[in-house]
């Protein structure tokens, strides 16, 4: 029944990423303006998650009109990430914009620039933090993989193009520490959704906050930014490198609650600045 699955799913990618990105990413978001109407138990869970963080400065219609055009984004982000998986970093170009990336460390000599780990987040079509390309730098992540076999072995396919290494969180620890050990690499961690680790506020409420951006860029002496990836345009994103965020204060380190704290903070600006752009699907308040 995997094998079935697989295949196809596969059929199904292979005729999404036959057609042209815009036309992708307005099917996309047809898809998204109809589950709108039809998946009640989401459409409730984003008016909450937004009533919550914004019913104060904003009307129950301005509400509404945000959650109408999230549930757009999210249709046009997934289907346009099956179609940017497969798309040449060469033909992507004319559709990516990239922000800060000069703040990075530099290769100096023949020596690979200093680690640098990114706290990134579900904005825009996310899947596209791994389409970066840093001279001297090679691009890493964690991922949890799927309870379904075959879906799990689907998305490594499309993610295998990017040239970006995958380390499954729960299986591949000792490899990524391995990794982490040596220069040039830039890691990015998903930092935005419900996770042990400490309780900070995020838009006004506190929720649970992982702490492994943290964690990793102190035990590796790396330096730590944030990304977004804003969606521009139909089919357009900007990847936008936050400031540094210091991981020392008068040349000790910060303490990692304090480190995501400051996370947290540049991604309520981010919020703030395109409330449909994030995934407010997901129950990032929860007790």
């Amino acid at each position: 029944m995997n094998t079935v699955l697989y295949w196809l799913a596969r059929a199904l990618i292979a005729c999404v990423q036959s057609l042209p990105l815009k036309f992708v990413a307005r099917l996309g978001r047809a898809g998204g303006a109809l589950a709108f109407h039809l998946d009640g138990r989401h459409r409730r869970v984003v008016l909450d998650n937004l009533t919550l963080c914004f019913g104060k400065e904003k009307s129950a219609e301005e509400i509404r009109e945000i959650a109408r055009e999230n549930f757009r984004r999210l249709g046009e982000n997934y289907l346009s990430a099956v179609k940017t998986a497969a798309m040449s970093f060469e033909e992507l170009k004319p559709h990516l914009e990239f922000v800060g990336n000069e703040c990075l460390p530099k290769k100096t000599g023949q020596t690979a620039p200093q680690n640098v780990v990114v706290a990134i987040g579900h904005f825009g079509n996310f899947e596209l933090y791994a389409r970066l390309r840093l001279a001297g730098y090679q691009g890493a992540t964690t991922y949890r993989a799927l309870n379904q076999p075959a879906f799990n072995r689907l998305m490594q396919d499309l993610r295998r193009r990017s040239g970006c290494l995958f380390f499954e969180r729960r299986a591949d620890g000792r490899a990524l520490r391995s990794r982490m050990e040596q220069r040039g690499v830039i890691l990015g961690l998903l930092a935005d959704q419900s996770a042990k680790g400490l309780r900070a506020p995020f838009l006004g409420h506190d929720c649970n906050t992982g702490l492994a951006p943290a964690i990793l860029a102190l035990r590796y002496d790396a330096e730590l930014y944030t990304q977004i990836c804003y969606r521009v345009a139909l089919g357009k994103w900007r990847l936008e490198f936050g400031e540094k965020i210091p991981t020392h204060e008068n040349g000790q380190p910060r303490s990692s609650e304090e480190i995501m704290r400051d996370v947290n903070r540049a991604f309520e600006t981010a919020v703030r600045r395109d409330p449909a752009n994030w995934f407010w699907v997901h129950r990032r308040w929860k007790d």
